[in-house]
């Protein structure tokens, strides 16, 4: 059977689009990088530079009939409006993150997808992370018992990065950058309804956008989360912390250092010794004995079935599913919203997402 070739076009041939041509095509055979478009003269002088087609405008893009598939890298705002016109011009459209500002205009997208039988996705690329898919395999296998609470965070000390970023109109903020991932991971891990949200929102460098957030979820299996995203901490936490009935578990960045510390069911253990702390004594905060536990390596990540790319050609030829369901990612962006929302508030916001 012969294998089909896709031609693909880049909007936005900034950090992410180059990325993606740079990196996370060159491993697809059967999709070809054959041009880009975007504003930034300077950007233009690269791609042709590399050998891609530059064009002059996005309609030009749209009107070559060559191209099969368009990715969109361009400031969040203007997604909704480039992904219906790339659709509605009959091109399969990959989208970055986050799709879109607001749930409604996902919604939209959704609907000129399905009207027009076009393949449209969301790179949700963090789903593919080791850390995120140790984790997982942590949870899915219950190697610490049951799960009852996880801590999910990123810290930077860095602000926020480039120019857009800053700015409200254009979709910037760190809720909506990189919260839209760890979200992500949780709710493709945990298969159970938010039901109630809170959040507050930092402002401490002084943009219009958040610098950064914590928000705490509840899940109606009884689940609870706290994410956090900083870029002005000179010294970071975890990456992950997860408390099991059985056990505790710890990744300590996305180099996989870490452990986990189980305890030893079927071992009576001698009773913890007081420890001095501080001005007092305390049996309660000391260390479990000895026997008490076991400390184990992490497991080996588990692996999805095909990376970003392969599925995507796999799904435009009707052959299976889509890791990144597009219901999927439109839950994420309702929960986004309510963490704005609680912040705004300050409040808790009952949900049943």
């Amino acid at each position: 059977m012969t294998t089909r070739t896709y031609n693909l076009a880049v909007v936005g041939y900034g950090g992410m689009g180059s990325y993606h041509v740079d990196h996370l095509l060159k491993s697809n055979p059967q999709i070809h990088v054959k041009g880009i478009f975007d504003i930034k003269q300077e950007r233009n002088d690269v791609a042709l530079s590399k050998g891609l087609q530059v064009y002059e405008s996005l309609d030009a893009l749209l009107s070559d009939k060559s191209i099969h598939i368009v990715l969109i890298a361009t400031p969040n705002d203007v997604h909704k409006e480039i992904a219906i016109k790339a659709l509605k011009a009959h091109k399969h459209v990959v989208c970055e993150k986050p799709v879109t500002i607001y749930a409604r205009d996902l919604e939209e997208i959704m609907t000129v997808a399905e009207e027009t039988g076009q393949v449209f996705m969301v790179h949700q690329n963090r789903r593919w992370d080791e850390d995120f898919l140790t984790v997982k395999k942590i949870y899915n296998e219950k190697m610490t018992g049951e799960i009852f609470h996880i801590e999910s965070r990123v810290h930077g000390a860095n602000g926020i990065p480039g120019d857009w970023r800053h700015l409200k109109k254009n979709g910037g903020g760190m809720v909506l950058d990189w919260g839209v991932h760890l979200l992500d991971q949780l709710l493709f891990m945990i298969h159970s309804p938010v039901t109630s949200v809170y959040a507050n929102l930092s402002y401490v460098l002084g943009d219009e956008v958040d610098d950064g957030f914590q928000t705490y979820l509840t899940f109606a299996n009884g689940i609870t989360a706290l994410v956090e995203v900083g870029t002005t901490n000179f010294i970071s936490l975890p990456r992950w912390y997860l408390k099991g009935t059985e056990g505790t578990a710890i990744i300590e960045d996305w180099g996989l250092n870490g452990k986990i510390v189980k305890q030893n069911k079927d071992i009576i253990a001698s009773a913890p010794k007081p420890i001095k702390a501080g001005q007092g004594l305390t049996k309660t905060m000391a260390p479990p004995s000895e026997e008490a536990t076991t400390m184990v390596n992490l497991p080996a990540a588990s692996v999805l079935s095909q990376d970003f790319y392969d599925n995507l050609v796999s799904v435009i030829e009707g052959r299976t599913e889509a890791i990144v369901k597009n219901h999927e990612v439109l839950r994420v962006l309702k929960l986004m919203e309510s963490i704005f929302e609680s912040a705004e508030k300050n409040e808790v916001i009952k949900t049943s997402l």
